[in-house]
C-alpha cells in the first residue's frame, strides 16, 4: 500500500520509526515532511500535504504525528472529503477505518510510545471500510459527507 506520512517537530523521531516499520512491511511510504535538515513548521503544513495527497490519489492512506495528534488531525479534516481520526490505541484505529472510512490516522508522540504507535498503524492499515460491502455503513458515510455539502452551500 502507498502511505503518506507527516509530522511536526514533536512527532519527527516517532515518524522515522513508523516509516521504517512500514517499509519493512513492504509498504511504499511517501514522507511529506519535515525532511531531514528542514526546519519543521506547524503541524497544519504537513496535515494539508498528506490530506491533499489522499484527495488527489497520490497515496491510499495517511499517518500524521504531532505532540497529541489533535492539531494535526483537525487540520487534515479541513480538507474536503478527508476523514482523519486521533487514536491512542489499536481498537479505535481499526474501528475508525471500518466504520467511518477514515483515510488518515493521527496520534501523539507525547501520548504513545513506538510499540503502541506501530500497533495503531497496523490495526488501521489492516482494516477495510465496511461501507464497501454493507449498505448501512455506506449510508452512515453519506450522512457525514452531506454535512460537508451543506456547509459548502452556506458559503
Amino acid at each position: 500500500m502507498k502511505i503518506g506520512i507527516g509530522s511536526d517537530a514533536s512527532g519527527y523521531d516517532l515518524k522515522g520509526i513508523i516509516v521504517e516499520h512500514l517499509s519493512q512491511q513492504g509498504h511504499e511510504v511517501v514522507d511529506y515532511g519535515p525532511l531531514e535538515g528542514e526546519t519543521p513548521e506547524y503541524s497544519a503544513t504537513y496535515a494539508r500535504k498528506v490530506a491533499h495527497a489522499i484527495r488527489d490519489g497520490e497515496v491510499e492512506r495517511g499517518v500524521l504525528i504531532c505532540g497529541t495528534g489533535i492539531g494535526i488531525s483537525i487540520s487534515a479534516n479541513k480538507v474536503r472529503g478527508i476523514r482523519a481520526a486521533v487514536c491512542s490505541e489499536p481498537f479505535t484505529a481499526r474501528h475508525t477505518r471500518e466504520n467511518n472510512g477514515s483515510q488518515i490516522i493521527a496520534f501523539g508522540a507525547f501520548v504513545v510510545g513506538p510499540e503502541v504507535a506501530k500497533a495503531i498503524v497496523d490495526a488501521f492499515l489492516g482494516a477495510e471500510f465496511k461501507g464497501l460491502t454493507d449498505p448501512e455503513f455506506q449510508s452512515r458515510f453519506n450522512k457525514i459527507a452531506a454535512i460537508e455539502d451543506e456547509e459548502l452551500a452556506l458559503a
